[in-house]
């Protein structure tokens, strides 16, 4: 009987059955593992890379900054809603009137609260001896200040431009933004308010002087104490004359209009240097309670155009001011070889006293040393309505002075004094600084009577 090898049996691992097939035996590793293989037919692939833990950390950093940008701007549109719901802002521009007046205002807080950013200004004042004193005034300087006022909480941020620039005037442009909650909006009137009288208070009793800075009028200086009308001792008549005429003008622009006359005067006041012209003029803005408005017309970069619009915009209750305007233009022609750099013209000056485009409501004043050098083109009526001359001083104005100085108690002496200079031309101005010299001895004073005529060679 053949004899047949024998058969190894071997028992599955999976069903712990017997089988004769060698074939299906698993594989094993040589340390006798399994090896598993894996279907890819059927979301192989897809359950790889979601499972795989840096696809998992990307879509989480994803969605952690959508989240984040979500709620960001949601917070930048809820806080922009409260904003505007409970804050209410003011914002001043450095242009506008009300905007030094503030600042003013603010220096008068600074004081009673502490300020982190300040600016200084520096004022002086010339007393009437002769001795100045310099004032510092601290307002707030750009950035944003916190204060509290008539119990509402307030933020002041003042922001100065570096690029941008007021071609009027040179300066950087300037903001004040005013913030505070909605229901405190009244606070912004009666802040401005307060503010406006207190810059009104400095000037009241005082003459504030305008000058032309780019094209608009800026206040020069401190204001001055006005001037008493008294203190100008002119020939007879002369002063009443230009006074009853002035203050005939105020206030009856009915009357002009309902005949057609432009509502605008005109004075020329022509004369020898020191007959006391400007003195007059500044004394005559004291008496009406006006300011004074002076413009050189042979001012550098000054144009036609800019000399309408400062004469057609000339702030309230102001005399305007041309001083020795024969020195700009003689016979119509303007001097190139003097250092004038004004590029009017002089039809645009006639223009703008008593053009189309002329403004109303203006007194205007010229004044002259040499009459005789102007056009009469420039001084005809309607331009020029009243016309007064200022010479060297008379005997009246010569006792008037002497009286006004050391009273009336010095006849002999002011006797004396008027028969030595009455036949010399002597100015007011000259009387003038000669009586402040002696101002406590008259008869020194008349003593020395020529050293009013031998200084002047």
């Amino acid at each position: 009987m053949p004899a047949f090898p024998a058969l190894q049996q071997t028992s599955s691992p999976a069903s712990g059955t017997m089988t004769d097939d060698p074939s299906a035996l698993p594989m094993m590793d040589q340390q006798q593992q399994p090896i598993t293989t894996h279907d890819n037919s059927k979301g192989g692939l897809f359950s790889n890379i979601t499972s795989n833990p840096y696809f998992s950390a990307g879509f989480g950093l994803i969605g952690v900054g959508a989240a984040l940008t979500v709620l960001r701007q949601g917070l930048n549109l809820g806080a922009a809603y409260v904003q505007r719901r409970l804050l209410v802002t003011l914002e001043i521009p450095s242009k506008d009137k009300s905007y030094l007046w503030f600042l003013q205002w603010m220096a008068q807080q600074s004081p009673k609260r502490r300020m982190q950013h300040l600016a200084v200004e520096t004022s002086y004042k010339q007393h009437d001896n002769g001795s100045i004193t310099t004032t510092f005034g601290l307002v707030p300087g750009p950035g944003i200040h916190y204060f509290r006022w008539h119990g509402a909480w307030m933020k002041v941020q003042r922001q100065r431009d570096g690029k941008m620039m007021d071609l009027t005037t040179g300066s950087p442009w300037e903001t004040i933004t005013i913030t505070t909650l909605s229901r405190d909006r009244h606070v912004f009137t009666e802040l401005l308010e307060e503010a406006q009288a207190m810059a009104l208070k400095k000037q009241e009793g005082k003459t504030v002087i305008y000058t032309s800075y780019g094209h608009e009028w800026r206040p020069f200086g401190m204001p001055r104490r006005r001037r008493m009308l008294e203190s100008v001792i002119l020939d007879a008549g002369i002063k009443e004359r230009i006074v009853d005429d002035v203050k005939a003008f105020i206030g009856n622009g009915k009357w002009y209009n309902e005949r057609g006359i432009p509502y605008r005067r005109g004075y020329l006041l022509y004369g020898p240097p020191g007959s006391g012209k400007s003195s007059f003029i500044q004394a005559l803005a004291g008496e009406l309670e006006y300011n004074i408005c002076i413009l050189n017309l042979s001012e550098r970069g000054l144009t036609d155009d800019r000399l309408n619009h400062l004469l057609s915009n000339v702030p309230e209750r102001s005399i305007m001011l041309l001083e020795d305007i024969d020195a700009a233009f003689t016979k119509r022609k303007q001097s190139d070889n003097q250092g004038y750099q004004s590029m009017i013209t002089f039809s645009g000056l006639l223009n703008a006293l008593d053009g189309v485009a002329s403004a109303e409501e203006r007194i205007i004043f010229l004044t002259t040393n040499h009459v005789e050098n102007l056009d009469p083109a420039l001084i005809r009526p309607g331009r020029v309505d009243l016309k007064e001359f200022l010479g060297n001083a008379t005997e009246l104005q010569i006792r008037n002075m002497f009286r006004r100085f050391y009273g009336d108690d010095e006849k002999a002496l002011e006797d004396a004094f008027v028969q030595r200079i009455a036949d010399k031309d002597i100015s007011t101005a000259g009387l003038q600084g000669h009586f402040v010299y002696f101002k406590d001895r008259p008869k020194e004073a008349v003593e020395q009577a020529e050293l009013l005529w031998t200084q002047l060679q």
